[in-house]
């Protein structure tokens, strides 16, 4: 292709997530040409599966014809959940923004660098004016379940409802943009059905390209969807200061490659996107100069997830609600959320077994048959439950407590694991798994966890951080304060691997408000 033919713009974005969205609007204001280039698909309503059976459209794993929205990764040391989609992880999160606890903001590799808490402040203020938080007002039974044993714990002081990214209203009342004076999308009410992680096809969820994104392609900004990015190089042999060619390529099906130029380039793609495609320019001399740093300090929020299915004669309808409706910190490190899915979304009853932990594989192995001994019946009502998804909560515990793993390039698959720290993540929490017996006993269940996390004793996470990190300098981070690249001129990280201690919380918010801050920086275009 022939210099003059090559398509340029001010700035190509990598990913469309949370960190993506926001730094193509406010680009955009600035005057900026703009380009996201995304790896998966547009969805609309009517494009979401109305259950997690309809692998074709839940699933994304190309190489199976699976082009859907929400990715399982297993690794050696951790099971990645995470989307792929425009709007990112927003199409398949459960719409809670909370602001992380104080240590968040003065530990990890960025600590020091700001008074961070400071500074983010009126960034949470915008990111929640923008993604239309709102305190949920419904409680439904797995709600109800969590407030009942914060009484039993004396903790209910410490129960609450949940902040999310969701447009309630009058229940399936459809009105004009609430948002932004008219110049978004229709909004409809929520109905509290519980589907919110396998899309939303009512119209209630605050995805980002019914915000951020939406507003950005009323200014100009191009988005290329189901194509993916293979390499970045810096023009005529330089640090960036001319700026980038990028190719990139489709995703789906033939992979016909194609070439733009950029003055600059912004790493939006997530963990799971970013972090292996920094990995790789570095190792083939695209981005020699990239921080040794790229793939460590990542984290897995110190999560552990387990599945709770009633086997009551008269079970409630554990559907009822939004995806995550309610919040019980246990202490200062740790909290607990009952998470659901909507009726028919029974799918990970395939992936999970009863929830034995040790040290020793073995021992784990045939703890599962103890279960199996001590109550089969209890055991096959779950398995063989026709109304699994309507009796069953998932848990979701998270610390602030931290551990670490580096990624790197595998020889057999695109990424392995590295302990990096000296404890690594563990799929046994021992507070959860306590957690997990009390409320089983109120619903006659056994607790339930992910295969990987029995048989391989790793955990499970749904929210990956790390692996372009900040710090002082280039052997303590891959990015500065502001979100620039060590060794690079006019190039960013924007995104979950960016974040640089744990937040013990989900943190879609933290991505927001700290991209909002990274864009600030930049000024209006001359």
């Amino acid at each position: 292709m022939k210099q003059n033919e090559i398509k340029k713009y001010d700035y190509v974005i990598i990913g469309s997530g949370f960190g993506g969205s926001v730094s193509a609007l406010r680009l955009a204001e600035k005057g900026y040409k703009v380009l996201v280039i995304e790896k998966g698909k547009w969805f609309k309503a009517k494009d979401f599966p109305k259950t997690n059976w309809n692998l074709k459209k839940w699933l994304w794993e190309p190489r199976l014809k699976l082009h859907g929205f929400f990715k399982m990764t297993y690794l050696n040391h951790v099971t990645v959940l995470s989307g792929v989609g425009v709007g990112g992880g927003s199409l398949t999160y459960a719409n809670t923004l909370p602001v992380p606890k104080k240590e968040f903001f003065n530990s990890g590799s960025w600590a020091g660098l700001n008074n961070w808490e400071e500074m983010l402040q009126p960034h949470y203020k915008e990111a929640y004016k923008m993604l239309g938080a709102e305190d949920n007002p419904y409680f439904g039974p797995a709600d109800e379940l969590i407030q009942d044993l914060s009484k039993d714990l004396n903790r209910e002081k410490d129960f609450d409802t949940t902040k999310v990214a969701v447009h309630f209203g009058k229940a399936g009342q459809t009105i004009e943009d609430p948002y932004f004076n008219g110049k978004g999308p229709k909004r409809t009410g929520c109905i509290h059905c519980g589907a919110c992680m396998t899309g939303c096809r009512h119209n209630a969820k605050n995805t980002l390209d019914k915000n951020y994104l939406y507003l950005a392609q009323q200014l100009g900004v191009e988005i290329i969807a189901e194509h993916e990015v293979f390499d970045v190089v810096p023009l005529n042999n330089t640090d960036g200061v001319d700026g980038y060619h990028v190719f990139f390529k489709n995703s789906i099906g033939k992979k016909k490659k194609k070439l733009v130029q950029t003055q600059s380039v912004i790493f939006s793609g997530g963990v799971m996107g970013t972090v292996p495609l920094l990995l790789q320019l570095k190792e083939k001399n695209s981005l020699p100069k990239l921080s040794a740093m790229v793939g460590g300090n990542i984290r897995t929020n110190n999560e552990s997830l387990l599945l709770l299915t009633s086997t009551e004669k008269k079970s409630k309808d554990y559907t009822k609600g939004i995806a995550i409706g309610s919040i019980l910190h246990i202490d200062k490190n740790s909290h607990l959320e009952p998470v659901r899915y909507g009726k028919g979304s029974s799918f990970f009853k395939m992936l999970t077994i009863p929830s034995v932990h040790h040290k020793y594989a073995i021992v784990r192995i045939l703890g599962v048959f103890a279960v199996l001994l001590k109550s089969p019946l209890k055991l096959l009502k779950t398995i063989f439950s026709t109304s699994y998804s309507t009796r069953t909560t998932v848990l979701l515990f998270m610390q602030t407590l931290d551990s670490t793993l580096r990624f790197k390039l595998g020889k057999v698959t695109l990424l392995k694991t590295e302990k990096e720290s000296s404890i690594a993540p563990s799929g046994f929490i021992p507070e959860a798994s306590k957690l997990a017996k009390i409320l089983g006993k109120k619903v006659k269940a056994i607790p339930y966890s992910n295969f990987a996390d029995v048989m391989l004793g790793t955990p499970t996470t749904a929210h990956i951080l790390g692996g372009a990190v900040m710090g002082k300098d280039v052997t303590n981070g891959v990015i500065n304060k502001e979100n620039k690249v060590f060794g690079y001129e006019n190039m960013y990280v924007c995104d979950g691997s960016m974040i640089s201690a744990n937040p013990g919380v989900n943190p879609s918010l933290s991505i927001t408000a700290i991209t909002e801050l990274a864009m600030s920086k930049i000024p209006n275009k001359k």
